[in-house]
């Protein structure tokens, strides 16, 4: 991965944590967490969406596809946390 791509990488993930953390009606998690949640969401959303056969190309299907798999990290996170 060049630099350039993991620039685009992180800012995609920083992006979709800090929208899925208002979605979710959190506070977030801060700048590195929501990257983070981004980043581990972006790469859950991926594999979701090879399994449901969905293919979303771009930038904004990046974004789309890592918010989904950053909503899912953060509902799965929150329901363990209950539990």
């Amino acid at each position: 991965m060049s630099l350039t791509g993991l620039i685009w990488f992180l800012l995609i993930g920083l992006i979709a944590g800090w929208l899925a953390g208002r979605v979710m009606r959190g506070g977030g998690y801060g700048v590195i967490g929501d990257m983070i949640v981004g980043i581990i969401g972006a790469l859950l959303g991926g594999w979701l969406f090879g399994l449901l056969g969905i293919h979303a190309g771009g930038l904004i299907g990046s974004i789309i596809t890592a918010f989904v798999g950053a909503v899912v990290l953060i509902a799965l996170l929150r329901a363990s946390r209950r539990a």
